[in-house]
Parts: C-alpha cells; sequence; structure tokens
C-alpha cells in the first residue's frame, strides 16, 4: 500500500508498505513538477533483522516497491505484488 504523510516543514512524505511476510517499507522522495508528484529516490528501507545479507531479496522487492509506487502515482491499477 502507498500512504502519503505530511511532514512538519509542510513537505510530503510517500511510503510503500508491504504488510505480508516478508515485511518491508520504502520511503520515498517525490518531487512536483508541473503540479503533478513525480517519482524521486529512494530514501530509506526498512526490513526485519532476519534479512541481514540476503541482499538480492532486498534487491527484488526494491525493484516491485518502486514499480508500484510509479504505478499508483500515475494513477494505474497496482496489484499486489508477491515475492
Amino acid at each position: 500500500m502507498r500512504i502519503e504523510q505530511e511532514a512538519s516543514d509542510g513537505s510530503t512524505q510517500y511510503f510503500v508498505v508491504h504488510t505480508h511476510d516478508p515485511k518491508m517499507a520504502v520511503k520515498f522522495a517525490a518531487e512536483m513538477v508541473n503540479g503533478k508528484v513525480r517519482p524521486g529516490t529512494i530514501q530509506r528501507l526498512s526490513v526485519p533483522n532476519s534479512w541481514a545479507g540476503q541482499y538480492s531479496q532486498y534487491a527484488k522487492l526494491l525493484s516491485k516497491a518502486e514499480a508500484f509506487f510509479r504505478a499508483s502515482l500515475a494513477g494505474e491499477e497496482t496489484r499486489v505484488w508477491e515475492r
């Protein structure tokens, strides 16, 4: 799911949260261009400690989270993504 949260400085923070196993959260920086929100950079990745060193698993899910974020900003239908 995508979560939008207003920060204390007035900016909006965007999170993609995978609530099923494997649980993870990704914080994205987004920017406004011509009145539309455009995907920016990844600011933070939160995963369970049990994932330490499993970088290939991180990479797969991170790319899916990024694709989900882009699709949700574009208003496209988004699907629950699997491992």
